[in-house]
């Protein structure tokens, strides 16, 4: 029987028969009805024999009758919409060598935020449509038809036909434009040769500033009209951030322009196309006024994240998304490489251990996933843009290159094969026990859920002893391994007084990815040391974040991690306090579970915690300030509103008024009106919701997305339920964009967590059908799912879903419904603590 169409279903990757050079597009973008029309001529290779072509096409409609290769018709044309292939067959074997593929297609300006889609913008004081590409992971295939595998790589010489009073990029310079009455057609230069996925194309009204680099490259910032004076900071960052990168790549930047642009309606964060860069309006445009300082951090890093994937991602480009942590991680890494130089009075490295965390965090799951992660269909494929491919990927990198040294690891030569595979290939990570035996550090290492598995890692481990002079380094190979103390602590302490309790840090400064377990005598000495000022910064957050991880997997007390935190208490550095108060806020979360009885007074302890420090900083920004403490006085300021800090929420609600009355007041800057929301948010409620409604004013009337974001991010966190409901409901309106629900979303009061379940199970249909992408989905059930803590809730929650589970949001339902288990297992543990409420207590009256 001759082979069937058939043959090509259910494979996650195209055949290889048949591979692209070049592809010669013309589109034509229709912005009024949200539809394009366009035509493709492809340059195809056929190197073995076959009678089909098989491509990628998804929500295309193609015209058959126009369908060529070189002067042959198909005899038959099939699309399978569930694999997002086409088959074109022929009546007679393909000769072998260079041919082209033409045809005709037409799809539609869709409102998914992914592929060729339409996104809204205001101009002149009237609605518009610009239209715009997101093509990674696996959406080019929306907008033409094509090989859409990061390894076939072609040559794109793209023709545009638009409204003539239009702007319109795409990732080459233009070439030649003519102008037609009311249409132009622009001819771009032919691409070098680039992945699918990095095609990119923006069409609509735009102003633009622009610089060059060293080497003369010119960069541009396109931003709506009017807005161009918020793009010069991200312009600064991004033409040093070229000129470091040639640098450090030993390699000019591979384009000859690049532009960056910023999108009123995205998905994701920013996306890397080659030379066309494009970003959520937050994640590229700050403003001296109205931004806060987080918001300009932000800014630089996506920038310097963006920018190293134009080498590392777009010049050289994984051959498939299993190893998509390689792209995704380096440039997590070598941006902070980048902002570190360009603003060392950030302590960028320090922040780094913010990226560490979120890694080890969802390592910690048995639902997560190895770094190099199998990917058996176009589906799955979004799922794994996560903090495992990002973070952990980030992660391992840093601890490579801080165990290899910096020189070494950029020429990388070293056998790191073996000790690369056991970090990348299985999921977890390993958690080192020690114990002092005399005069030796016994190690033994145990998988990240405490069960001793067949999980082994080759773990570089760095120790130090009473002081940073003498630092011990090794790998770690077997399951146990023992030091003796005196090859690498400064002898005064390991001779002299027997009594003397001496320090041992492992994991110097945090760059292995793993947790360390103390013994008693250990982390009794490391209190001291904190308390003593002995440690470095990234140290202090390592102790208590490792400490906090092992109370959650109920292998440590929450009586002793309480302890612990008392040693932070006149702490002043942002980069270990936002460490610190991120573990009390969820302490007081489980604690309202566990022991509710108890949680007024564990609230107070966490308050008489922060408060020194916030006492320091008051709500007045001050003279000549640093750039950390601005950020520090936000987040302490927001944790108290949070911890139910009565003077701090009236203080807040106070300068809220003021400011509501006159919103040129000096009174509530940008970085603290996050904490003043929420504490109005505090106290509104059904029947005195006048704060409800100045907010939603303020959302109204402000133009700019990061004030709009600090809104919506706290319009949830009221503890009326049906202020709750309302807030939710207003997300389905037409005046909060689809790429910002997660603001919503992520500030459920846990008074609220009850309704906001109800809420999403009634409009599951509603949410599957209007947020498309994975990763919008996931954050429905993110954030509200893992804000339960006990085993009923999870069965309720898994009965829910049953028999409707897409891949789109699989993995994140797994995973929120462990962390329900992880939770409710913590309460059990903490219930049975016979000291708990003693400790607290006793910490309450030291503090008195």
């Amino acid at each position: 029987m001759a082979a069937s169409p058939d043959q090509f279903r259910g494979h996650a990757r195209l055949p290889h028969f048949a591979a692209p050079l070049r592809y010669d597009l013309r589109l034509r973008p229709d912005l009024a009805a949200c539809t394009f029309t366009g035509a493709a001529a492809i340059a195809v290779v056929v190197s073995a024999p076959t009678r089909f072509l098989v491509l990628n096409a998804a929500e295309l409609d193609v015209d058959r009758a126009s369908i060529r290769f070189q002067d042959l018709a198909p005899t038959d044309v099939a699309q399978f919409d569930e694999d997002e292939i086409m088959v074109i067959s022929f009546d007679r074997e393909l000769p072998f060598g260079e041919g082209v593929l033409t045809m005709d297609f037409t799809g539609t300006l869709n409102d998914q935020m992914r592929g060729f889609y339409r996104s809204k913008y205001v101009y002149n004081g009237e609605s518009r449509n610009m239209a715009v590409t997101q093509f990674e992971a696996a959406d080019a295939r929306r907008c033409f038809p094509c090989w859409d595998d990061p390894a076939f790589k072609a040559k794109f010489k793209l023709t545009l036909e638009v409204p003539s009073d239009l702007v319109a990029l795409s990732n080459m310079p233009v070439a030649k434009e003519t102008v037609s009455g009311l249409t132009k057609t622009i001819y771009y230069e032919e691409s070098p040769l680039m992945s699918t996925y990095l095609v990119a194309i923006v069409v609509g009204i735009f102003d633009y500033i622009e610089s060059s680099t060293s080497e003369g490259t010119k960069v541009r910032v396109y931003t709506q009209v009017g807005k161009t004076n918020q793009g010069k900071f991200a312009l600064d960052v991004a033409v040093k951030s070229l000129d470091l990168y040639k640098d450090y790549f030993a390699t000019p930047y591979p384009l000859p322009k690049l532009d960056m642009i910023a999108i009123p309606d995205f998905s994701a964060g920013a996306m890397e196309n080659y030379g066309l860069v494009t970003y959520r309006d937050t994640a590229l445009l700050y403003d001296e006024l109205l931004s806060s300082a987080s918001n300009k951090q932000q800014v630089a890093i996506t920038v310097a994240h963006e920018l190293a994937h134009q080498w590392f991602g777009n010049l050289v480009t994984m051959e498939w998304w299993t190893h998509l942590w390689l792209n995704e991680g380096f440039a997590s890494w070598v941006s902070y490489l980048a902002v570190e130089s360009l603003f060392p009075e950030w302590n960028n490295w320090t922040q780094f251990l913010d990226e560490t965390t979120s890694g080890l965090r969802l390592d910690a799951l048995a639902e997560s996933h190895p770094i190099e992660v199998e990917v058996n269909h176009a589906s799955e494929i979004d799922a794994i843009f996560d903090s495992i491919s990002y973070d952990k990927g980030a992660s391992v990198i840093r601890m490579l290159q801080s165990y290899l040294g910096a020189e070494c690891f950029q020429e990388s030569g070293e056998p790191v094969k073996d000790l690369m595979t056991t970090w990348t290939k299985q999921q977890g990570y390993p958690v080192i026990y020690a114990k002092i035996n005399g005069h030796d550090l016994e190690l033994e290492q145990f998988l990240s859920d405490g069960s001793s598995g067949p999980g082994m890692w080759i773990v570089p481990v760095t120790a130090c002893c009473g002081s940073y002079d003498a630092q011990k380094k090794f790998l770690l190979k077997d399951k146990m391994d023992k030091i003796n103390i005196k090859e690498f602590s400064d002898s005064q302490s390991a001779d002299g007084e027997k009594n003397q309790i001496i320090w041992i840090k492992l994991n110097i400064d945090q760059t292995g990815f793993y947790r360390v377990k103390y013994d008693d005598e250990l982390a009794a000495g490391l209190v001291n040391a904190i308390k003593a000022k002995k440690l470095s910064l990234m140290d202090k957050i390592g102790i208590v974040e490792d400490s906090y991880a092992l109370s959650v997997a109920c292998k440590q007390t929450l009586t002793s991690l309480l302890r612990l935190l008392n040693a932070y208490n006149d702490e002043s550095d942002y980069t270990v306090l936002s460490h610190v108060t991120s573990v009390c806020l969820s302490i007081s979360k489980i604690t309202v579970d566990a022991t509710p009885d108890l949680n007024k007074d564990i609230k107070q302890l966490l308050i008489n915690l922060l408060l020194p420090a916030v006492i320091k900083l008051g709500w007045d920004p001050k003279d000549g300030e640093s750039h950390l403490d601005v950020m520090l006085r936000s987040l302490l300021l927001t944790a108290l509103v949070r911890l139910g800090h009565n003077e701090t929420i009236n203080e807040g609600v106070r300068r809220f008024h003021i400011f509501f009355e006159d919103g040129k007041t000096s009174l509530l800057p940008p970085d603290t009106r996050k904490a003043a929301y929420l504490a109005v948010m505090r106290t509104v409620s059904t029947s005195s919701r006048s704060g409800f409604d100045a907010l939603l004013k303020i959302y109204r009337e402000a133009s700019e997305p990061q004030e709009k974001s600090r809104v919506l991010g706290s319009l949830s966190s009221s503890p009326d339920q049906d202020i709750v409901l309302e807030a939710l409901n207003f997300m389905f309106t037409d005046e909060v964009r689809n790429q910002d629900s997660f603001y919503i979303l992520g500030g459920i009061s846990l008074e609220g967590r009850e309704i906001a379940w109800t809420w999403l199970k009634e409009n599951w249909d509603h949410v599957l059908k209007t947020w498309k992408s994975s990763s919008l989905i996931s954050d429905f059930i993110e954030s509200i799912v893992p804000r339960f803590t006990s085993e009923e809730k999870a069965v309720e929650v898994t009965e829910f879903f049953a028999g409707q589970v897409k891949p789109s949001f699989e993995r994140a339902l797994k995973q929120s419904l462990e962390r329900v288990r992880i939770s409710a297992r913590w309460i059990e543990s903490i219930r049975s603590e016979p000291k708990l409420g003693q400790t607290v207590q006793e910490l309450l009256q030291a503090d008195a």
